[in-house]
């Protein structure tokens, strides 16, 4: 009788586990994102790829990022290796906007979504273009630019011509002076691409135009704040830094300090984490074949509309350090005022 006890006993547990496994089903496979980065030279990439690993981890995706180094023949590779992994969606930061529409071929012959991350990318088979604003980026630049230097001569420092962003900004900040360069009040002395957006490159390009223009030169309206570094390092080894108006974008650490200094006239701050994460909910979505709510966006260079999410973007100047990147804690108070003499800066907040 204890036997046959035992017997029913252990059967009757044995029913139980079974019905919980039936039950709980089976789980849940992971998604698995692939972001195709082109560097991590410039400070905010950095934080483009700890936010977007971060959010990863949050919402409990794989993620599996790739750094081409500012080499369009590595980043096709990287995506090809991506593809081999069996990610469920393609993030792409592309290096060269017209080369990187091949990438979302493959990506897509293999019915995996792809995003066009921060810079747009030349195809119409992307599922979302997620950035910031830029043409607004452009638009604030060059808005600041003729606020404070409202007549004089102008060198504009754009980014590389294989970056859309770069092209998209150009036509912003033009549009914005061409009736300050119709009336005469602007004078274009110089402009260029600069490859890769490289400070030396930039900064090849200032020594050049303030030698031509025996530095009589107001202002440079340059796109971004590696570049705008470079500038400073010419106006500099003349004596002119802080004289003349830089503009910049991204809120860099450095860019902050010289901005801090009076080195730097402005930068356009684009919260990172925002980007990022908006990335990732949207690469999770299409994941799981859920609807973007996306806004057209004109693509210039193929004149059709692509689906986008745009988020906001803000100037940044001396007056207003405190309550933009420092209020936000994006940047540190302690390390943006490091090089400005304690008598000299704002009250620090109270945590």
């Amino acid at each position: 009788m204890k036997v046959r006890g035992f017997l029913l006993f252990t059967i009757l547990l044995l029913a139980v586990g079974m019905a919980a496994s039936c039950s709980s089903g089976p789980k849940e496979k992971r998604i698995k994102i692939g972001f195709a980065m082109d560097t991590l030279k410039e400070e905010r990439w950095q934080r483009d790829k700890d936010a977007f690993e971060a959010h990863c981890k949050h919402l409990n995706a794989d993620c599996v990022v790739t750094v081409a180094d500012n080499k369009a023949d590595k980043q096709a590779n990287d995506v090809d290796n991506l593809l081999t992994q069996g990610i469920d969606v393609l993030v792409i930061a592309p290096h060269d906007a017209t080369q990187a529409a091949s990438m979302v071929d493959k990506a897509k012959a293999q019915n995996v979504p792809v995003i066009s991350y921060d810079r747009l990318i030349n195809s119409d088979k992307i599922d979302a273009y997620i950035s910031h604003q830029v043409p607004v980026i452009g638009k604030k630049i060059s808005e600041y630019a003729l606020a404070k230097v409202p007549k004089g001569k102008y060198v504009m420092v754009y980014g590389a011509s294989t970056d859309n962003n770069a092209v998209i900004m150009k036509k912003a900040e033009l549009e914005v002076l061409q009736a300050a360069i119709d009336k005469g009040d602007i004078k274009i002395v110089a402009d260029n691409f600069i490859t890769d957006w490289k400070p030396e490159e930039a900064l090849k390009m200032a020594e050049n135009a303030l030698t031509q223009n025996n530095d009589d030169i107001q202002a440079f309206v340059v796109s971004n704040d590696g570049m705008a570094g470079g500038v400073i390092s010419a106006l500099a080894k003349r004596g002119l830094a802080g004289k003349v108006l830089v503009t910049g974008q991204d809120a860099g650490l450095e860019a902050l300090q010289n901005i801090a200094e009076g080195k730097q006239s402005m930068t356009v701050y684009k919260p990172i984490i925002p980007l990022a994460n908006a990335a990732v909910e949207a690469a999770v979505k299409l994941a799981k074949k859920e609807k973007l709510d996306t806004k057209p966006f004109m693509n210039d260079v193929l004149k059709k509309e692509v689906p986008s999410i745009l988020l906001e973007v803000t100037s940044v100047d001396k007056a207003n350090l405190m309550d933009t990147v420092i209020k936000d804690g994006f940047a540190k108070y302690d390390e943006v005022y490091k090089n400005v003499p304690e008598a000299d800066r704002p009250k620090k907040p109270t945590s």
